[in-house]
C-alpha cells in the first residue's frame, strides 16, 4: 500500500463529515493528491446501498443483514476507489469505513463480532487505515445536532433507532480505539468547529 489511509468514525451528529471536508482541503493546499470519498457509498452501486441502509422502517433489516449490505458496498468500494488511489500513491480520507460496521451493527445492533470478523477479514484485507480519527460527543447531543440538519433527504434512519443504541453505538466506538491504540486517536467532538479541526490535524500530522 504506497499511499496513505486516513479515515474517520463517530456518531450521529458527531461533525466528523464537516472535518473530513476540512483535513481534505488542508492537505490539498500543500501538495497532496487526495482522494475525499465516504462510506457506505463512493462508487455507485455502493451509494444505491446506502439509500437502502438509511432511509426507511427502524426494523427494515437485522443487524446481521446490515452488515452484509454494508460489506458488499464496500468491496466495491475497496476495488474501484480505495486500493487504485493508494496503488498510485495517493492520500484516501475517508468519512467511516469498517469500524462503522463493527459499531453499529456489531456493538449497538447485536450482531455476532465473530461474523463481522469474518467479513472483514474477507473483504478488508489487508488495506486497513494508517490512521482512524475517532469523534466522540455526548449521544443525545450527537441526536440534537443530527436532527437540526432535516431536508427531504435526511437519511435518519440510525437516528430514529433511540438514545440506547446510541449510547452503545458510543462505547463501541471508544472500545474499538482502546483495543487499537496506535491506529486510534479520540477527538473531543464536543468543541468549536476550529478546535475539532486542530485536534484533528494534531492527530495527523506526525504521518507528514
Amino acid at each position: 500500500m504506497a499511499g496513505m489511509f486516513i479515515t474517520f468514525e463517530g456518531g450521529e451528529g458527531s461533525g466528523k463529515s464537516t472535518q473530513v471536508a476540512r483535513l481534505a482541503e488542508r492537505l490539498r493546499r500543500t501538495g497532496h493528491t487526495v482522494v475525499q470519498t465516504r462510506e457506505p457509498g463512493g462508487t455507485e452501486g455502493a451509494e444505491a446501498i446506502r439509500t437502502l441502509l438509511v432511509n426507511g422502517h427502524t426494523a427494515r433489516w437485522t443487524a446481521k443483514a446490515e452488515a452484509l449490505l454494508n460489506y458488499a458496498a464496500r468491496e466495491m468500494h475497496l476495488e474501484n476507489v480505495i486500493r487504485p488511489a493508494l496503488a498510485r500513491g495517493d492520500i484516501v480520507v475517508c468519512d467511516r469505513f469498517m469500524d462503522s460496521t463493527r459499531a453499529y451493527q456489531g456493538y449497538a445492533g447485536g450482531c455476532d463480532a465473530g461474523f463481522i470478523d469474518g467479513l472483514e477479514n474477507a473483504v478488508v484485507g489487508g488495506t486497513r487505515p494508517t490512521r482512524t480519527l475517532i469523534f466522540d460527543l455526548d449521544p443525545a447531543l450527537g441526536l440534537q445536532r443530527a436532527s437540526s440538519r432535516g431536508g427531504a433527504m435526511a437519511e435518519d434512519r440510525y437516528e430514529r433507532k433511540g438514545l440506547a443504541f446510541h449510547e452503545r453505538l458510543r462505547a463501541g466506538f471508544l472500545d474499538i480505539a482502546a483495543r487499537e491504540p496506535q491506529r486510534c486517536r479520540v477527538i473531543d467532538a464536543s468543541q468549536n468547529i476550529e478546535s475539532v479541526e486542530a485536534a484533528v490535524w494534531s492527530a495527523v500530522e506526525d504521518l507528514f
